[in-house]
């Protein structure tokens, strides 16, 4: 008996290691093969990720769902920014919510046929309350342009149709509706038949910490298995994505000198569907999350003290960097 019982514990002993084994791989998406890094020909510009940041965040008052002609201020700097990309098609998609008009701002590089496969990035540029958004979501509506201006820079032929887009009301009070600027988007694309092969969703991309224990996770048992610096860049999906979450991830770690983490997690994993990309995933559409997780990290989120000086536009331009040179490794 107590050798048949040994046997049964050894037995259950293996099962639990291959059950958390499997939901290490699937969770964490390791890469096992070691990736050198490879320094792009096109480099972003600290200088101008600062300039961006710095207009959005003087826009007074703060560009927020009660203060629309603060949208349209930030909106048409927008648009004017993306139009100095003569290889862009520039328009804008108008939409109404309780009677007020908004808009996302879309340029498009490429075949702009619906049938040509099409990665599509996007950053939201409105804000929660009276903040001054610099990291939520400046800094990611920073790297929006930026990889505009190194698309109008490229020589290469582009692997895919690149759509960039700034939406409008992400924020509460419109979170998780269909009044955000990224649901209108994503159906209008499902309701044209769009070929999107991925969606990018750019969330805060802008605070690091060199700190012990400056970074927390939505459940204590993830800091067993990933940094409790945070000094990483983020890399979010579902289950469905997690061979692009991992190609996006590989592009990023080549070609960015900052550390890069990944998570695939259901959707009710508090989150993981923190931003525009739960819209694409609502039409069906893969989509993940780059980001600097938020309020795991930043203590500004949602905050007054979300301002420019809380940023590092040296780490940001890696990422925009690597993420640019990324899409040919998709």
């Amino acid at each position: 008996m107590a050798s048949l019982f040994t046997i049964i514990l050894s037995g259950v002993g293996v099962l639990c290691v291959g059950v958390v084994l499997t939901a290490y791989i699937y969770i964490k998406n390791p890469i096992i093969t070691p990736i050198t890094y490879t320094s792009p020909t096109l480099q972003a510009s600290k200088d101008r990720l600062y300039q961006h940041v710095d207009f959005l965040t003087d826009i007074q008052p703060a560009r927020s769902f009660d203060n629309p002609q603060s949208l349209d201020t930030a909106a048409n700097y927008i648009a004017f920014q993306l139009e100095k990309c003569k290889k862009a098609t520039v328009t804008r998609q108008y939409f109404e919510v309780k009677g007020k008009k908004f808009q996302n701002i879309i340029a498009i590089f490429g075949d702009t046929a619906t049938t040509a496969q099409r990665i599509v990035i996007g950053s939201h540029y409105d804000v929660c309350g009276d903040q001054a958004g610099a990291d939520d979501n400046g800094s990611a509506v920073a790297a929006l342009l930026e990889i505009a201006t190194l698309l109008e820079q490229n020589t290469q032929p582009l692997p895919y149709t690149i759509e960039l887009v700034a939406y409008s009301l992400e924020e509460p009070p419109n979170f998780r509706t269909s009044n955000m600027g990224s649901y209108v988007h994503a159906k209008s694309l499902k309701d044209k038949g769009v070929n999107v092969k991925l969606m990018i969703c750019l969330e805060m991309l802008g605070y690091f910490s060199d700190a012990p224990n400056s970074q927390e996770y939505p459940v204590g048992l993830l800091k067993a298995v990933y940094p409790t610096v945070g000094n990483f860049i983020a890399v979010v999906g579902n289950f469905k994505d997690r061979s692009l979450v991992k190609q996006l991830k590989k592009g990023l770690l080549k070609y960015s000198k900052v550390p890069v983490e990944s998570i695939n997690a259901p959707e009710s994993l508090r989150g993981i569907d923190f931003s525009d990309h739960q819209s694409y995933w609502k039409m069906g559409y893969p989509a993940l999350m780059i980001t600097d997780t938020a309020f795991f990290r930043n203590p500004n989120y949602h905050q007054t003290t979300d301002t420019i000086d809380s940023l590092d536009f040296v780490r940001m331009a890696e990422i925009v960097t690597g993420l640019y040179a990324s899409l040919w490794e998709i």
